[in-house]
């Protein structure tokens, strides 16, 4: 197994476990100091607990994924940290945030420190110990009695000590306007409550005042907002931390703010240079065995020596992510988040090998599906996110991996290839309609209709997303008269008229927005259908043809959604 063996830096610059680094370090910008933190946190926090381990909970690939699953177990014998850094210097009244403040050494114009060298670490050494278990505070003391440990070339071997404090050490600017160790002990206010009923309202899930609004679509928003910024609802700290982060992030702070959990073993990691951009950057970095069965990664994993341990294929794996923002209108309205890139480590250089695809790929979510429904999978899933199922060895288990899986997989299925939907469906349709299971699932009838409907509602909304596509006259991404988009819309609503009868009211819902966009299109309907009929060609008569079968098929679904609506009125 190979040794991280340097600090991952561009540079490389390596240190000793039991000193500082080697040479005073200067840094000034947010991209060089990320290149330190890596170092110091993969080694840390990530290798060296799997070297230490013959059960280091490996993270698997489909947990890096969005949407994210909630944490199965919490390792607290693994290392859980929180840090912010500024690139500016502190102010301490005015910063929104609660920490204990550290401060730089002074130094005269010759280089020298100032008198008050001694007084200034010694009140840093006390702070430090103040906030460390009893059981560290004397051998902490005596490692770092002549030690400046605010200077970054200290912050290596203090890391152990800070991973070991309950909250979060902050990063800024000295008056040279280069980092430094500035406080410790920092609480991340998220205000949570206030922050959720805002975004509620500004994406038009919530209603002020309307208290049934609220209950209903509160934890979609939840989820939805927490998804933004990289977790699931989740722990104390990461949702502070991911709120925090959202905050900064809007008052235009050059900042960067990361986050390990002991339950996800994922460091994670927000970065704001101060562009004019919605959101702050997102990446994660864990620790993955990458499956055999993709060889040609494999191959070019060990062709360069990236593999941490080639035995187990195990890798450092970084994974950047886009951000977006929401839209009714679309079919994936739930999707806040998606992979950007991916990237490989090497555990000594720290040099990225780019342009693979490991969590993303679709033979191996194939392959897992098999493994599903033939009950050879094993693994586990948090089952609803409240219950843990392990293995397939029952077909009650079978259909709740199945229903985990393809939840996991919903937005990815929507838009991916015709090909590829049509092999996962005729494996699933065969485990769920095989005349052999039929006596198997009628003791498991409703878990059987659970599955069957969330299956049924991804083929509906594959269709609605072709709707969506052709609202802007494109088919596979391919540009089309409106004489070819209203002929294929009206033929694409004919045939699921027919499947509406496992009523969605999403997917009804966006149905009805496509089609009256379409009617609503200007041109269509000044040169089609305010037009004189004699003054249309035979391709215009057939423009407006369909346009009006459009709008009766329109009539139909609204039909079908009032109806809806009433039963639910009648019951309630």
């Amino acid at each position: 197994m190979i040794k991280w063996q340097e600090v991952f830096s561009k540079d490389g610059l390596p240190w000793n476990d039991n000193a500082q680094l080697a040479s005073p370090i200067d840094m000034s910008d947010l991209a060089s100091l990320k290149r330190l933190l890596d170092a110091v946190h993969i080694r840390f926090c990530l290798v060296k607990p799997y070297q230490e381990s013959k059960h280091y909970p490996l993270v698997e690939s489909r947990e890096l994924l969005p949407s994210f699953d909630n944490d199965m177990f919490e390792y607290k014998n693994l290392p859980g940290f929180a840090l912010v850094a500024f690139a500016r210097q502190l102010d301490y009244f005015s910063e929104i945030f609660q920490f204990d403040k550290l401060h730089p050494v002074l130094f005269q114009g010759n280089g020298a420190c100032c008198p008050l060298e001694n007084q200034v670490m010694l009140q840093n050494l006390q702070t430090l110990a103040a906030r460390l278990p009893r059981m560290h505070q004397d051998v902490f003391r005596q490692q770092f009695r002549n030690i400046d440990t605010v200077v970054l070339e200290s912050y290596p071997t203090l890391f152990p000590y800070l991973v070991n404090m309950d909250r979060a050490h902050v990063l800024a600017w000295g008056s040279d306007n280069n980092f430094h160790l500035a406080g410790i002990f920092a609480s991340f206010p998220s205000d949570i409550d206030s922050e959720l009923k805002r975004f509620g309202i500004r994406i038009g899930k919530f209603v002020n005042g309307d208290s049934d609004i609220y209950e209903r679509n509160r934890m979609f928003v939840y989820q939805y907002l927490m998804e933004l910024y990289g977790f699931p609802i989740v722990s104390e700290r990461r949702t502070s931390s991911a709120l925090f982060a959202r905050k900064l992030h809007k008052m235009g702070e050059r900042f960067l703010l990361r986050v390990l959990g002991q339950t996800d073993r994922t460091i994670t990691t927000y970065l704001s240079n101060g562009e004019n951009t919605r959101y702050p950057t997102l990446e994660k970095i864990a620790l993955v065995s990458v499956s055999p069965d993709q060889e040609e990664v494999m191959q070019l994993i060990e062709r360069d020596g990236f593999f941490l341990d080639r035995t187990n294929h195990v890798v450092i794996l970084r994974v950047n992510y886009r951000q977006h923002g929401f839209n009714p209108g679309n079919v994936r309205q739930d999707r806040a988040l998606s992979v950007l890139s991916q990237e490989v480590l090497h555990p000594l250089t720290g040099r990225a090998l780019t342009g693979l695809n490991i969590i993303k790929d679709t033979t191996n979510m194939f392959l897992r599906l098999n493994d599903i429904v033939r009950g050879e999978y094993t693994g586990r899933i948090m089952y609803k996110r409240t219950e843990l199922v392990e293995n397939t060895d029952t077909h009650e288990k079978r259909l709740k991996f199945l229903f985990s899986w393809l939840t996991k997989h919903q937005r990815r299925m929507i838009t991916y290839s015709d090909e590829f939907f049509s092999n996962v469906s005729k494996v699933v349709t065969s485990y769920l309609f095989s005349p052999e299971n039929d006596e198997a699932f009628e003791s498991l009838h409703t878990l059987h209709h659970e599955v069957c409907t969330r299956f049924s509602y991804i083929q509906q909304a594959r269709r609605v997303r072709i709707l969506e596509d052709l609202c802007h006259r494109t088919i596979k991404g391919q540009r089309v008269s409106y004489a070819v988009m209203l002929r294929e819309v009206v033929q694409l609503l004919n045939e699921l008229k027919f499947e509406i009868v496992n009523f969605f009211p999403t997917l009804v819902d966006a149905v009805i927005t496509g089609v009256e966009k379409i009617l609503r299109d200007r041109y269509l309907q000044r040169h089609y259908i305010e037009t004189g009929e004699e003054s249309l060609t035979r391709a215009g008569q057939e423009i407006r043809k369909n346009y009006r079968r459009l709008v009766a098929l329109q009539d139909g679904f609204k039909a079908v959604r009032k109806a809806r609506s009433t039963r639910e009125g009648m019951s309630a």
